[in-house]
């Protein structure tokens, strides 16, 4: 199950972009410490290069970081030095049963297979133990995130935002292993100039272009010639973190 995900979610050529992308949302963060009601050591999966962890750490949380890919984790054991770093997946974390009062999935719950995910949650979670999944959207009501879209859809018809941009509560639900559905989300704007915007993007790994091949290079170039000639130069872009909060049933 390691290898399949690895494979599949490969991130090793897009690791060096992640400092482009912007973190979540401060006070919803702080929102959701205070939902942990204590919580002290907290797995957070899929840590990628740190952005949650980091953001965790600050807040006074014993960070375990689960992250299978090793250009990622690299990058994000410099960024976040005192934490445990393991070399491990959202199934198959090694960590031991009731071991963490909280699981968080920053970005990451979409890419793996989420019922094993829940069910590995559970594993390693204490009694009344909490789990968050989150994610930052591109708001795309906003005129310049629209244009934005409208040009990869110019391209990639079918284009969309898969399981991540969808409503998480029947996942939790079907699971019946966690209870108490706590959803959160909190708007901000992240400025950022155009060739930082299109770095971010070299961080996005999705079905539709494969920046591993020619053909995926060509057509993500092509993309990125529209948003040159059609947005400003510096964006002011309206995000939301979402977050679906459940607790250990």
């Amino acid at each position: 199950m390691s290898e399949l995900i690895q494979k599949e979610w490969d991130y090793t050529k897009h690791a060096q972009f992640y400092s482009y992308r912007p973190n979540y949302a401060g006070d919803a963060i702080d929102v959701l410490v205070a939902w942990s009601k204590g919580a002290k050591r907290v797995a957070d999966i899929g840590a990628g290069t740190g952005n949650l962890g980091i953001m965790l750490a600050a807040r006074g949380l014993d960070v375990i970081e689960i992250e299978p890919n090793d250009a990622m984790r690299e990058i994000g054991q410099e960024r976040l030095k005192n934490a445990k770093w393991i070399k491990a997946n959202g199934v198959q974390t090694t960590l031991s049963d009731k071991s963490v009062d909280w699981v968080t999935f920053g970005s990451s719950f979409n890419v793996l297979d989420r019922e094993l995910a829940l069910k590995e949650a559970y594993r390693i979670l204490k009694d009344g133990g909490k789990l968050s999944a989150m994610w930052n959207h591109r708001d795309l009501n906003d005129p310049i995130q629209n244009v934005a879209q409208e040009i990869i859809k110019d391209f990639i018809p079918s284009y969309n935002g898969g399981v991540r941009r969808e409503d998480q509560r029947p996942i939790f639900e079907n699971s019946q292993l966690f209870g108490d559905i706590f959803y959160i989300e909190q708007d901000f704007i992240f400025t950022q100039s155009l060739e930082n915007y299109i770095l971010a993007w070299r961080s996005v790994k999705n079905n539709f272009w494969d920046l591993n091949t020619e053909a995926g290079k060509k057509l993500f170039e092509s993309i990125c010639e529209k948003w040159r000639s059609k947005l400003p130069q510096t964006l002011n872009i309206r995000y939301t973190t979402r977050a679906w909060n459940v607790t250990k049933k």
